[in-house]
This record gives C-alpha cells, sequence and structure tokens, in this order.
C-alpha cells in the first residue's frame, strides 16, 4: 500500500541486516574482482608492444589471483556451524610462567586477526597468570563465517624463544591450546535442566573500575553429569554474565551431542592432546631462526612479527584447503 510504514522490532532489524552484509560479503568481492580483471584485459590489449607495463599488469593479475582463491575457499565453508559466530579459549599449558605469556600472545595475536576480518571480538572472560600473561581466556567472535575460519585454530600452539624471564637467556618451549565451538542459535532446542548444573559466583579479576572487584558479578557454571564448566566476567551484572554463561554452555553440550549423533568428534573438534610436546598443530620459532610452520600442512612462514600481528590468513587458508 503506497504510504505504508513497515516496522521491524529490534533483534529482527539486527538479523535483516547481518543477512544483507553476509550476501555483501559474497557479491562485493565477486564485483570487484570482475572490475579489476576487466581493467586488465583491456590495459593488455591497449599496451601492444609496450613491455614496460607488463610487469605490473602481471603484479595486479597475481593479486586478483589470491581474490578469486580467498573467494574460493570462502565457498567452501557450506558446513551447517560453519556461517555462526563462536567462541574461541585459549588455555596455558605446560611451561608455567612461560606459557602464561605464550597465552596472552597468542590472544593478541586472535584480537588483531579479528579485526583485520572486520569481525566484533569481545572478551568474556580472563584469568590473568600468577606472574604475567593469562592463565585462559574466551573471546566471542561476531562475524561473517566466523566460526568457519576459526576451526582452523582449534589445537596446541608451541612456542620456542629465547625466555625474557631467564636470567641466562636460555632456549625455552612453551604450550597453549586454542579450543573453538560454534555459537548455536536460539531457535535450536536444546533443554539443560537445573538440578544438572551448578553456579559459582566469584569477583572479577579485571584491572579495576566501577562494580569491578567490589561485588561477586563473575559467574562459573559447571554441567555436572559432564563436568564441562564454562565462565564468563566481561558483564556488568551477575545476571548478565550468568545469561552469557549458559548460552555458551548450551552451544558446548549442543555440539557435543551433534557430535556423538553424526559420529565427527575427529572433524568438528579434533582429537583431543595433551598441551606438551608432540601435540601441537603449528611451531612458532623465534630463535635460533625466525619460522612458524604448521604442522599439518606444512604451510611455513618465516616473518614471525607479521604472524603474531594477526596476519594469520595464510595458515588458516591452507589448513581449509586441505580439510575443508
Amino acid at each position: 500500500m503506497e504510504g505504508a510504514e513497515f516496522w521491524l522490532d529490534g533483534e529482527t532489524a539486527q538479523k535483516t541486516i547481518e543477512e544483507c552484509n553476509a550476501l555483501k560479503g559474497w557479491t562485493r568481492p565477486y564485483f570487484e574482482v570482475k572490475s579489476r580483471f576487466e581493467d586488465v584485459r583491456l590495459l593488455l590489449g591497449e599496451c601492444g608492444e609496450d613491455e614496460e607495463e607488463f610487469p605490473e599488469l602481471f603484479v595486479e593479475l597475481e593479486k586478483i589471483e589470491q581474490k578469486l582463491e580467498e573467494l574460493e575457499i570462502k565457498k567452501m565453508l557450506s558446513g551447517e556451524f560453519d556461517p555462526r559466530d563462536c567462541y574461541l579459549s585459549i588455555n596455558a599449558g605446560a611451561g608455567g610462567t612461560e606459557s602464561c605469556d605464550w597465552a596472552q600472545m597468542l590472544l593478541r595475536m586472535y584480537q588483531k586477526w579479528g579485526i583485520r576480518r572486520g569481525w566484533r571480538v569481545e572478551m568474556i572472560d580472563l584469568l590473568q597468570g600468577d606472574v604475567v600473561g593469562i592463565k585462559n581466556a574466551t573471546l566471542h567472535i561476531k562475524g561473517c563465517l566466523a566460526y568457519g575460519y576459526c576451526k582452523a585454530e582449534k589445537g596446541v600452539h608451541r612456542l620456542v624463544r629465547i625466555s625474557p624471564f631467564d636470567s641466562n637467556a636460555k632456549r625455552h618451549t612453551s604450550f597453549a591450546s586454542v579450543e573453538v565451538v560454534p555459537e548455536i542459535e536460539d531457535s535450536i532446542s536444546f533443554e539443560i535442566k537445573p538440578d544438572d548444573i551448578r553456579v559459582d559466583t566469584f569477583r572479577s579479576s579485571g584491572p579495576g573500575g566501577q562494580h569491578v572487584n567490589t561485588t561477586d558479578s563473575a559467574v562459573r557454571i559447571t554441567h555436572l553429569p559432564t563436568n564441562i564448566a564454562v565462565s564468563c566476567q566481561g558483564e556488568r551484572s551477575q545476571f548478565q554474565n550468568k545469561t552469557l554463561c549458559l548460552k555458551m554452555l548450551r552451544s558446548k553440550l549442543y555440539e557435543r551431542e551433534m557430535m556423538k549423533q553424526q559420529e565427527t568428534l575427529k572433524e568438528m573438534e579434533g582429537e583431543k592432546k595433551e598441551i606438551a610436546w608432540g601435540s601441537q598443530i603449528r611451531n612458532y620459532v623465534f630463535h635460533p631462526y625466525t619460522l612458524v610452520k604448521d604442522t599439518r600442512t606444512k604451510y611455513k612462514e618465516g616473518d614471525i612479527h607479521n604472524v603474531m600481528d594477526g596476519n594469520i590468513d595464510g595458515f588458516v587458508n591452507a589448513y581449509l584447503k586441505e580439510f575443508g
């Protein structure tokens, strides 16, 4: 009807915006690549025998090829959980203080990677180390195909470097594990019985500020039948933290159940390994040379500082091309 107005509630409007952004995430890169290719084709025709411009055009063709490869990988992410937002958890392993510092370095790497990809990265839980670094942390990552890409990072990450905490400047090896689970939509029915959970409250371990470290706002929920525990202290109120905790627990329990039904435990979660020697998926070597190498795909890069600044798409794409 002419002049009619349509109103959407906040939740529906947000979902509509996200769906539009997801479609733009496909159409914009496609038309950009198509336009760039047409420009190169026309320029090649105009060059004739003038070979001076050829090198620049070949460089542009290589960039176009790289973009096409990224779109091809994106097309492969068609699994049930791939489009979902996700929770990424980092846990320090064998190595004490060294591993806590390493876990914090990984946390910074994933935060920078998420920002580079245009995702929303929210810290929802953080436990500081006894001396430096962190014992564990959980990020809520929201964005197009967040779980599809982040699942490539599941596993144990190993660091080799000269320890900044060792007065003898000896080389140390540290470990940290990364766990990734998809966020489960509210439309999926999955019951958590009140008698099956234990709710503990404690004070947030943040740096301070209003309502921080003054009230027991942080929440930890343990699912007694499976012994799965989740915690949250990122919100200002105990109610908000409890709500988010239940959402995380629901996601973990749903994923566990789906893996049982579909018999895809190794594919969805990866083989459970000790956070120590011989179980790593990737090695980060700062000394005696600099190299980052994935043990699953053999993909490697020598600029380790670039990798630690969040440039890990090469490793993620190599994994997705080989394992989907």
